[in-house]
């Protein structure tokens, strides 16, 4: 399979946190993906870009944060992630960049 441009537009960035590094363990991945995006299509996206066998996509919703900017409320956008589990034998490093 070959990377399409689209599947670009699906999986925005890696998230590297203390919660993403403890899923890696258990041999996960997480991304920042699309609003829209649907589990089939980050699957797909992730096999292409990457060259791994995907096991299962879990998705959560985070809602933006108010926030204060200059003295005016204004809120953060919301933001869609990924863990994305793999089969055994696969792994990906999001630590050296893409």
């Amino acid at each position: 399979m070959s990377a399409k441009p689209e599947h670009y537009d699906v999986i925005r960035k890696p998230v590297i946190t203390e919660k993403a590094t403890m899923a890696s363990e258990s041999n996960a991945v997480v991304f920042e993906v699309a609003m829209d995006a649907a589990k089939p299509q980050i699957k797909e996206a992730v096999e292409a870009l990457f060259g791994v066998k995907v096991k299962a996509v879990n998705t959560t919703i985070t809602k933006g944060k108010k926030k204060r900017f200059r003295g005016i409320m204004g809120r953060r956008k919301d933001t869609k992630k990924a863990y994305v589990t793999l089969e055994e034998g696969n792994t990906i490093d999001v630590t050296t960049g893409l």
